[in-house]
């Protein structure tokens, strides 16, 4: 007799926690995610994220997001290389983006094909994305997606890396970069052509276009800056007007 009641008892109880946990659960999946939050974007805004992430009504239940985060694929987003999703409450999210480095594109098969510091090919569209700079001057055999752009020399990755982190530190925005076979370095600007000649004094002669662009914004022909001397306090650049 005892022994049915304590049966009863521990039936009793197993129901009660089942039921408070289908409650929990009911009352949970009417939580929707009504605030995000996204750090770490650059090249898309905030809500272009998080439209990409929150694509389907279902997609903002705070249980659905969590699960399908941690347990699904992340989804794909051109020049993101992956994403985070933290919870600061039930219905405020935080999305940390985390995007590629791309230091420029090359002209393939009508496609840009933008790659990173590594020369890596990270992502291929027909799409220009602000402030990158098209390269030109390599020469490079098939290209693969997220495989190495085939050049015969790899250094010229470095090359092309520290003069596109000093156009930035210059607040310069080029075109395009052209690389003869000497890798001597030319910039595009609109219709303004700059010769920088070799990678000596590059940030010298970066400075000294920056304040040219200051002064002179509307700038059309061919400016050379290949003869930058450093110790030249009122240095003369020759400049052919289109």
């Amino acid at each position: 007799m005892a022994g049915r009641k304590s049966t009863k008892k521990k039936i009793g109880i197993l129901f009660a926690i089942l039921f408070s946990v289908c409650c929990l659960l009911f009352a949970v999946s009417f939580i929707r995610i009504s605030t995000v939050q996204v750090s770490g974007n650059e090249r898309y805004t905030a809500e272009q994220i998080e439209s990409v992430i929150f694509d389907t009504k279902i997609s903002r239940n705070s249980v659905y997001c969590y699960l399908q985060y941690r347990f699904r694929p992340h989804k794909s987003i051109p020049f993101v290389e992956d994403y985070k999703i933290v919870f600061r409450s039930p219905v405020k999210v935080e999305i940390i983006v985390y995007e590629k480095s791309v230091v420029g594109y090359v002209s393939y098969m009508n496609s840009m094909m933008y790659f990173d510091k590594d020369g890596i090919i990270v992502e291929s569209t027909s799409e220009k994305l602000s402030g990158i700079p098209m390269i030109t001057g390599l020469e490079f055999g098939h290209i693969v997606l997220h495989q190495p752009l085939p050049v015969t020399d790899s250094g010229v990755f470095d090359e092309i890396l520290n003069l596109t982190q000093m156009l930035s530190v210059n607040g310069i925005v080029v075109d395009r970069i052209h690389l003869d076979a000497d890798r001597e370095a030319s910039l595009y600007i609109g219709s303004l052509c700059v010769e920088l000649g070799d990678n000596s004094s590059m940030n010298g002669k970066l400075s000294e276009l920056r304040d040219i662009l200051r002064d002179y914004p509307d700038l059309s022909g061919t400016l050379y800056l290949d003869n930058y001397d450093e110790s030249n306090a009122n240095p003369m650049y020759r400049f052919e007007e289109k």
